[in-house]
Order: structure tokens, then C-alpha cells, then sequence
């Protein structure tokens, strides 16, 4: 649990992929928050629910969820059961590069596009997942000369597996949550830069500030303010990333306060604006 942690705290992945296993019954809790890499997770045994962007998803077993990078996200457990989940981590930049044309990363641009994240499988599809998975743990541990060739071969496997599993997807798969929440979620993503008051997007969807507030925690595991705060960080670390400057992306990310978002993000972040933009 303690690499996740690592790598989930600053956000990078320093290699080419990163595969976890785990198993345990309280689940590491995070609150919203974004990676610069893609990220997979098949649930394999436990009770919860992700939240991506504006969309709410109850993930069955072997269920697979895709999350790009950029994506805000939250997973919200049931820790009264075992908790086994696999999660990859990829760096999109080396499989299209050591892969090109293999369109690799496709599943994770069209979850993305069409707000369809999570995917379910056939009795054959499962049965072509599950190998993939015993290929590549049965090779996880092996130190002879090319194992990682071999690894890394594997994961190729298994996102071909997934991309085809994406495509015959169906259309739209049933969400949880609130039709309300999920409109307001719509809409902070689309106004986050802007002024946003509780009490003036409780009045838009037709709630009491009091009753929207206590609805919105209640699906999404976050106050109203938090979220909206995690959404502009979460832009102000991509402008940084692509070269603005830390005071320009916190205005344009809707901080008025210079002083208070440096905080925040180095709180949310681990690192501060300056030092992420040394990492760019």
C-alpha cells in the first residue's frame, strides 16, 4: 500500500507501468483527485462505488473502470467488506511510443469522450481477462534475463483485451446517483473558473442550499466547496504543466487568492507550484 500511496500523492509515474494487487477490508481513501497517467482498476471482490467526473458508477466484479489522466476521481468503499481490487497505472507517452499505431490507449480517450468509464464482460471476455491477469502475475516475480520485456509484453496483452472489450461495449450502462447531482456535477465542470456560491447552485436545481448540500456529500462523499476546490486545482496543475505560470494558472482556475491556493495545492499535491513546474 505504500507505493500506491507514494505514487497517488505526487501524481507521476516514473516508469513504464505500474500493476498492483490488493487485497484488505478498510481500502486506501483518497478524496478527489487526478494523476498524469492513465489509470485501470478491476474489482474482484467488495462493494464500491467511483465517481468520475460527473458520473457515478457501482462497479460489479471483474467490472473495469478506466480513468485518463486529467480525470478528477474518487472511489467511495464499503469498508464493512474485503476490499480486492487490480490497479494499473500506465504512462501513456511510452506505449504509444514503443507501440505506435496500436491505438493502446484508445479505450481510455473514448471512456473519456463519450463519459463511459466503466465496462462489464462477456463469459468469454472474462475468461480472456482472467488469463491475461494469471499471465502476468505468474511472470510478476520473475528475475531471469528479459522478464520485463515479458511483462511489459503482457500488460500490451491485457490492454488489447481491454480496448476490445470497450468496443463492444454497449452504448450507455445504467449510473447511480441522483439526477440532480449529477446535473450540478455537469455543471461545476463546465463553470469551475467562475464564482460558484451554494446557495446560488441549490437555487439553479431547485433545492434548498441546506437539502442540496447534504445531497451532494451524500452521493459524492465531498462537500460542494471541496469539490469545486479539487477542480481547480486539478486545472491549475495542467496549465502548470504545459508551461503557464503558477499566478496565471490559479487565476485562470478561478483562485482569487494567490496565497490561499499555494496552500491548497501543496497540500493536495505534495509538492508546490514551483517544484511542479520544475517537473514539467
Amino acid at each position: 500500500m505504500s507505493s500506491e500511496s507514494a505514487i497517488n500523492r505526487v501524481g507521476y509515474l516514473r516508469e513504464s507501468f505500474h500493476y498492483f494487487h490488493l487485497r484488505d477490508t478498510a481500502g486506501q481513501e483518497l478524496d478527489f483527485h487526478f494523476h498524469e497517467f492513465d489509470k485501470l482498476v478491476i474489482l474482484l471482490a467488495g462493494s464500491v462505488d467511483y465517481l468520475v467526473e460527473e458520473q457515478r458508477y457501482s462497479l460489479p466484479p471483474w467490472s473495469v473502470l478506466l480513468v485518463r489522466h486529467h480525470a478528477i476521481h474518487k472511489a467511495i468503499i464499503d469498508r464493512s467488506l474485503p476490499y480486492e481490487r487490480i490497479i494499473l497505472y500506465l504512462d501513456r507517452q511510452y506505449f504509444e511510443r514503443a507501440f505506435p499505431g496500436a491505438g493502446l490507449m484508445d479505450c481510455f480517450d473514448q471512456a473519456d469522450r463519450h463519459r463511459r468509464h466503466l465496462l462489464t464482460a462477456t463469459e468469454d471476455q472474462l475468461s480472456e481477462l482472467r488469463a491475461a491477469i494469471d499471465a502476468y502475475e505468474r511472470a510478476a516475480g520473475d528475475t531471469r534475463v528479459g522478464a520485463q520485456t515479458m511483462r511489459e509484453t503482457l500488460i500490451v496483452q491485457l490492454l488489447i483485451h481491454v480496448n476490445r472489450l470497450h468496443e463492444a461495449a454497449p452504448e450507455r450502462l445504467e449510473q447511480r446517483g441522483d439526477p440532480k447531482v449529477q446535473q450540478a456535477l455537469s455543471y461545476i465542470n463546465e463553470h469551475f473558473r467562475e464564482a460558484l456560491r451554494v446557495d446560488a447552485l441549490a437555487e439553479r436545481f431547485y433545492m434548498s442550499p441546506y437539502h442540496f448540500m447534504r445531497l451532494f456529500k451524500a452521493q459524492t462523499g465531498s462537500t460542494v466547496h471541496a469539490y469545486i476546490r479539487q477542480k481547480r486545482l486539478m486545472n491549475a496543475a495542467r496549465l502548470i504543466r504545459e508551461g503557464t505560470s503558477a499566478a496565471k494558472a490559479a487565476a485562470d482556475s478561478g483562485f482569487g487568492d494567490y496565497s490561499a491556493f499555494h496552500r491548497a495545492f501543496k497540500e493536495s499535491f505534495g509538492v508546490s507550484p514551483g517544484k511542479m513546474m520544475e517537473k514539467k
